[in-house]
């Protein structure tokens, strides 16, 4: 087993647990106290219990300390999944929605996201799930619109003369209820 690695010189186990004492990190807040247990001679397997950790993360926060500080034990945000598309192809995705089809060229009259997910395959060769060209489109700004949906009988004409007022209903006075008033 090889040596421990050693702590920076310039802090200390009190500047260390004032440090924790002011952070609004409970997380770096434990690690600033475990370290703290080192600079005071305690055992790696002391600041292991303290930290709730196993000894190869103390000598983890013991890496990052020495190498970035108090700084170095805070919480970072894991990088994600690169994007699928660069600047070019989004532009160029953008592009193509606002200028629409061609019926010659590309063999629609309207895009769907199934032809931009083949439009993009055959231009960049980039294999894309409709589900995913439609996130992009929605970043670029875009919004799916879709026609008023239209029942299969429906009766243009009767539609046509509702909305003129052609068929007026003929308001009448109803007719005395047969109850009888009791005394």
């Amino acid at each position: 087993m090889g040596a421990a690695i050693g702590l920076r010189n310039d802090f200390d186990a009190t500047s260390l647990r004032r440090l924790a004492r002011s952070t609004k990190s409970a997380n770096q807040g434990r690690r600033l106290l475990a370290l703290a247990e080192i600079y005071d001679g305690g055992s790696r397997s002391d600041a292991a219990r303290i930290g709730g950790v196993t000894l190869q993360i103390v000598r983890d926060w013991v890496v990052r300390f020495n190498a970035r500080g108090p700084e170095g034990l805070m919480d970072g945000k894991a990088p994600g999944k690169p994007p699928l598309l660069d600047d070019v192809q989004r532009q160029a995705l953008a592009g193509i929605v606002e200028s629409g089809p061609i019926p010659a060229i590309h063999g629609v009259v309207r895009w769907r996201l199934i032809d931009l997910t083949r439009w993009l395959y055959d231009e960049f060769g980039i294999s894309l799930t409709e589900t995913t060209v439609g996130r992009e489109l929605k970043k670029l700004g875009y919004v799916k619109l879709t026609a008023r949906p239209r029942h299969h009988a429906q009766n243009e004409f009767a539609m046509e003369e509702f909305k003129k007022g052609g068929s007026q209903p003929s308001w009448q006075r109803s007719k005395p209820s047969f109850r009888a008033a009791r005394p």
